[in-house]
């Protein structure tokens, strides 16, 4: 995978065991670049510990920087079970509901509900996804995978 092609986050190796490398990546809000982050609230900065399948022939070691990396096909996949869904779920509830003449805070209620049980359904096939999404990584100087 390229650079130019894949979405990429810098990260730290915190173990590799199992043919599996845990990768720390510290995610950031867009404001934490500002100059005036320390002064406002507003920025925050999330860990996130992924699991990348080892390939043979690569070794990695606790504390190394390094990149890891996802294909922008998977990740608009990701957007789309995370965010678009949960929307249409919501806007053709609230909107189903509505032309029927159900009360505002019933048809609130179960467009929220549609979206929990849309979460829910995620949840419990987080395995198949956990199959379906595998990153990459590379050294963070090396340029080849």
């Amino acid at each position: 995978m390229a650079s130019g092609k894949s979405i990429s986050h810098k990260g730290k190796v915190l173990k590799v065991e199992d043919g599996v490398v845990s990768v720390e990546i510290i995610s950031q809000s867009a404001c934490s670049a500002c100059h005036a982050a320390g002064l406002c609230s507003m920025s925050e900065a999330v860990s996130k510990v992924v699991e990348v399948p080892l390939l043979p022939g690569t070794d990695y070691a606790p504390g190394e920087n390094v990149e890891v990396l996802l294909s922008p096909s998977m990740g608009m996949k990701a957007v789309t079970a995370a965010y678009v869904v949960p929307l249409a779920v919501l806007v053709l509830i609230c909107v189903s509901l509505s032309y029927a003449g159900v009360n505002e805070i019933i048809t609130g209620t179960a467009g929220l509900c549609g979206v929990a049980v849309w979460y829910l359904c995620l949840y419990f096939a987080r395995g198949h996804f956990s199959k379906e999404y595998v990153f990459n990584i590379r050294k963070e100087n090396n340029y080849n995978l």
